[in-house]
C-alpha cells in the first residue's frame, strides 16, 4: 500500500474532530426545556383564537339565514323570538328583539345569537330595519 500525504493529513484532522461536548448537549437540552413549553403554549393560544373566531364566523352566519328567513316570510312580527338552530347547531342560540323605531313607519329587528366556547357564552348582534306592518 502507497503512503499519501494527503490521506495523512485527512486522517489527522478526523482524528482531531469530535462529537458535542457535555456542555454543549446540556445548553441545547436547557434551551430546548424553556424554548417547548412557550412555543407549546402559543400554539395553544393560536388555537382557541382560531375556534373563537370560527364559532364567531358561524354565530354571524347563523343569524343573517335567521333574519333573512323571518324578513322574507314577514313572520317576524308573529313568530317566535327565540329557539336554536337544531339539528344541524343545536349549541346555537337564537332571539329575536323587535323595537320600534323613531323615525317613519319602522321596525328595527336585532337576531341575538348565543353561542359556548370553551365553556364561557358568548353572542353576537345583527340589526335590520323593516316596515312595520299596516
Amino acid at each position: 500500500m502507497k503512503w499519501s500525504p494527503s490521506k495523512a493529513k485527512f486522517t489527522r484532522l478526523r482524528s482531531t474532530e469530535s462529537g458535542f461536548t457535555f456542555a454543549e448537549v446540556l445548553a441545547a437540552m436547557v434551551f430546548m426545556a424553556i424554548l417547548i413549553p412557550v412555543v407549546m403554549q402559543g400554539l395553544s393560544l393560536a388555537n382557541r383564537a382560531s375556534v373563537f373566531a370560527e364559532r364567531k364566523r358561524m354565530a354571524a352566519f347563523l343569524a343573517h339565514g335567521k333574519l333573512n328567513e323571518v324578513i322574507a316570510t314577514q313572520a317576524w312580527s308573529a313568530s317566535a323570538t327565540r329557539g336554536d338552530f337544531a339539528p344541524e347547531y343545536p349549541t346555537y342560540q337564537w332571539q329575536l328583539i323587535q323595537t320600534a323605531w323613531a323615525q317613519d313607519d319602522m321596525q328595527e329587528l336585532t337576531c341575538v345569537v348565543t353561542f359556548p366556547v370553551q365553556g364561557k357564552s358568548h353572542q353576537i348582534q345583527l340589526s335590520t330595519l323593516v316596515e312595520d306592518a299596516p
